[in-house]
């Protein structure tokens, strides 16, 4: 029978798309100077969190210095600060910060995955890239049973599961759009918690934290 277990062993061992496996593995070599003195994970990245979700957050695929670096999603870069802040504060994790794979964060409630999960040249990972990642996503959620609220970073993440899910058709994507699916669960939207949206006002704390807290009333928590 397949686990969340197994997911994250065949997704470390992945080595299906030549070009995201030349440059995880280049960065992870080069490295950025700030990090000169650490070992990269330079591997494709598993989904994390709490087997038990009734969340789940869906961002694009893992940044090159960070969950490249780190080997978990969303850890060591300010994306997953913004993140994980608005996260604590919406009572999916237990601190507000993640800054490395044994940092102790936990969270509760939630589970967080994208739908490519090796760093792309510049954060833009293919239309194919995306399909020969899938069945890892498909896997994943297929163990996530309790999982009824999808919240989608930025328009790549909508697309990819709204494909998944067979989500015909497609409502448009916006920050704050929220789409019933026909089995009662439903996607929230968000625009991606980038450094090129949150620096510049696009996806703001209190934007993030408004659509964590519709997810906390319809997991009725």
């Amino acid at each position: 029978m397949d686990s969340l277990e197994q997911v994250c062993g065949d997704v470390v061992s992945c080595c299906a798309c030549p070009r995201l496996v030349a440059w995880r593995e280049e960065v992870g070599r080069v490295k950025r100077a700030a990090f000169r003195d650490q070992e990269y994970w330079a591997r494709p990245v598993p989904g994390f969190g709490d087997p038990a979700a009734g969340l789940v957050v869906v961002g694009l695929a893992p940044a090159a210095h960070g969950a490249n670096r780190t080997g978990r999603m969303f850890t060591g870069d300010r994306s997953g600060d913004f993140l994980y802040a608005a996260l604590h504060r919406a009572g999916f994790a237990n601190q507000p910060h993640s800054v490395s794979i044994d940092d102790g964060l936990v969270l509760d409630g939630a589970w967080i995955t994208a739908p490519v999960r090796c760093a792309p040249p510049a954060n833009k990972p293919t239309i194919e890239e995306r399909d020969t990642c899938r069945p890892f996503l498909e896997r994943e959620l297929a163990l996530l049973p309790q999982a009824t609220v999808f919240l989608v970073l930025g328009q790549f993440g909508y697309q990819g599961l709204a494909r998944f899910l067979g989500l015909r058709p497609r409502p448009p994507f916006g920050h704050g759009v929220e789409v019933p699916l026909d089995d009662g669960r439903t996607i929230l939207c968000s625009y991606h918690v980038s450094q090129q949206n949150t620096f510049t006002g696009k996806l703001t704390p209190e934007m993030l934290d408004a659509v964590l807290e519709r997810a906390n009333e319809l997991l009725g928590r």
